[in-house]
């Protein structure tokens, strides 16, 4: 048994298996706009702590929203009307927790963008390893116009999606734009009819689970490492991250699997 096992009952998101090895978490807050509150960060917390810690049989995760409008309104700004400055701030470190523990999950996370992401839902987007977005899908980080900013590394997430210029124009003017912009731009990897998003989605992380999880955790590791450093560390590491894997049990199966021409049975060993 995990010692820091996914939480069996959350008040603000819906954990689901809807396919061997992959994990949807549906952020439940329909009649808020799916909004980020207090409780919604430290159960998505909770289940990038858990997930960070052991992995158990899940192999990928889906990030999305409930319904078919909004996937995320961003941070609660009914929550936080009023809030004193030091309770805005105790909020606000916990989502930075939660963001970090996010961008360390081992887990691929894909993000399938069902409707409107604005201000902390388009964070969620960038933090992503890749989304997918609906046609009627939106973006905006708009908190340059509440006179704020975005604090969930959507500074530094973003740039890495679209560019530094790009970046600056999204974050500066705080303008919505839309899933086509989203595509091209870079900060989506597709964008399907609402009707079929799940099921691309589901697809692409099935064929994610599929595959070696050892392999599919270095690899996502050694990736997020390109763009933090120079290329001759990021190979050193990258090397480092291969070597992890050659006395694996997964290895083995896969080559023999390859020389056997049949479908690999990884088992994550």
């Amino acid at each position: 048994m995990s010692i820091l096992p996914l939480p069996e009952r959350c008040e603000t998101l819906t954990l689901e298996t809807p396919a061997p090895h992959v994990l949807t978490v549906r952020l439940d807050r329909p009649d808020a706009g799916n909004a980020l509150n207090t409780q919604m960060g430290a159960e998505l917390k909770q289940v990038w702590d858990s997930l960070y810690v052991d992995q158990g049989d899940i192999r990928c995760v889906i990030l999305t929203g409930a319904g078919q409008k909004i996937f995320c309104a961003g941070g609660d700004l009914k929550q936080r009307n009023n809030m004193t400055d030091a309770q805005w701030q105790q909020q606000h470190a916990l989502f930075e927790l939660m963001m970090i523990a996010m961008m360390n999950c081992p887990v691929p996370i894909i993000a399938a963008v069902n409707g409107a992401a604005f201000g902390g839902g388009c964070e969620f987007v960038a933090a992503s390893d890749f989304a997918y977005a609906s046609e009627n899908a939106r973006f905006a980080l708009t908190e340059t116009t509440l006179g704020i900013m975005p604090g969930a590394m959507g500074t530094q997430n973003l740039p890495r999606a679209v560019g530094d210029r790009r970046a600056k124009e999204i974050i500066l003017t705080g303008a919505p734009f839309t899933s086509a912009e989203a595509l091209a731009w870079g900060l989506v990897n597709k964008v399907v009819p609402i009707a079929d998003l799940m099921t691309v989605t589901l697809e692409t992380a099935s064929r994610i689970a599929a595959n070696a999880p050892i392999s599919i955790r270095q690899a996502k590791k050694s990736i997020s490492m390109a763009s933090q450093t120079d290329l001759h560390i990021g190979y050193r590491y990258e090397v480092e991250a291969y070597n992890r894997m050659v006395p694996t049990e997964d290895r083995l199966e896969g080559v023999r699997a390859f020389n056997e021409k049949r479908k690999p049975d990884f088992r994550g060993r």
